[in-house]
């Protein structure tokens, strides 16, 4: 397992790591969850995400207990803040309350002192963006976050933090968390390039399109199995199941064969080949899954297998 710089930080990430969205605390019980985490540590994985809102923070609870057969200095936990987590008004968004309360809450789920990267799971339009970063600067002071990153937010939007944060000689935002994929482009448009210039690096979610780039769904299969088959998991999953998509998916088996590697390890390096791109996250439900995900780390694909996804797949030109 090969490791980047999470932006322009000195914190190493491994390219591939493990999240723990629709699966912790949900399709994937407690022993599972040790079972998996442990393997993915074994694998080299160091980098591990989630969010208080995953399954009502099973998710984090079930990682935090998976982790405590781990040294912690060896590990980066990841989580994030935004979504509502009750009917109370104060219970969401990213105002100083919220967040300060958001990290005090997952730090008890996680059972750790300290959360390495803190995250804004999406932007709050109803919070100024100078009392989310007083807010971080403040955390990180305590020592209760080492650093903060934003999640699905656009390029204006980042600006803006590094603005505030630079204004105020704070610290920056030092990530992103998109969603990037062979099928979902739109990161290159804007995001990718103000990311780099800014130096937030890219720690990209659903890079096997909910896992549909692992070829299982060929010819509009769907597994008993499957995340499609589990009404639990697959409410994210129409756009991508389109007879036209998964056609195009299955113009990539043959570049993945002529190469010698899965369909998926071929998703996973295409994503890695974005020198912005600090790692990407994989969710698993079975040890066999994490094997061969962990196999695309140092990957590097043909420039010719590079272009022909290109016209299965072509990237959007920037908007004038």
């Amino acid at each position: 397992m090969q490791t980047r710089r999470l932006g322009r930080t000195g914190l190493q990430v491994s390219e591939v790591s493990l999240g723990s969205w629709l699966t912790f605390g949900n399709v994937v019980d407690v022993e599972g969850t040790a079972t998996l985490v442990q393997q993915a540590y074994d694998l080299g994985i160091n980098f591990f995400d989630t969010a208080d809102v995953y399954a009502g923070g099973k998710a984090e609870e079930a990682l935090g207990r998976a982790l405590q057969a781990i040294p912690r200095r060896h590990v980066v936990i990841a989580t994030k803040c935004f979504f509502p987590l009750s009917e109370h008004p104060n219970d969401r968004g990213l105002s100083r309350k919220h967040i300060t309360e958001s990290v005090e809450a997952s730090l008890r789920r996680l059972g750790t002192d300290y959360i390495d990267l803190h995250q804004c799971h999406r932007p709050d339009p109803t919070t100024p963006i100078e009392e989310t970063v007083c807010a971080y600067e403040d955390l990180i002071r305590q020592g209760k976050i080492l650093y903060w990153g934003v999640s699905e937010w656009r390029a204006q939007h980042i600006v803006e933090a590094c603005g505030v944060a630079d204004r105020r000689n704070a610290y920056r935002p030092v990530s992103n968390q998109p969603q990037y994929s062979i099928m979902r482009r739109q990161l290159e448009r804007e995001v990718l390039p103000v990311s780099e210039r800014e130096g937030l690096g890219q720690v990209v979610f659903s890079p096997l399109a909910q896992g549909v780039l692992t070829g299982k769904y060929s010819a509009g299969a769907r597994p008993r199995d499957s995340r499609a088959a589990n009404d639990r998991v697959n409410q994210f999953m129409g756009a991508y199941l389109e007879e036209g998509e998964l056609a195009k998916v299955d113009q990539l088996r043959p570049l993945a064969d002529e190469v010698g590697i899965s369909l998926a390890q071929l998703a996973l390096a295409w994503c890695l080949r974005q020198p912005g791109v600090s790692s990407v996250i994989v969710g698993a439900t079975a040890p066999s899954q994490l094997e061969d995900n962990c196999k695309a780390s140092g990957l590097r694909l043909p420039d010719e297998i590079l272009d022909r996804i290109d016209e299965i797949f072509p990237a959007r030109p920037p908007q004038a």
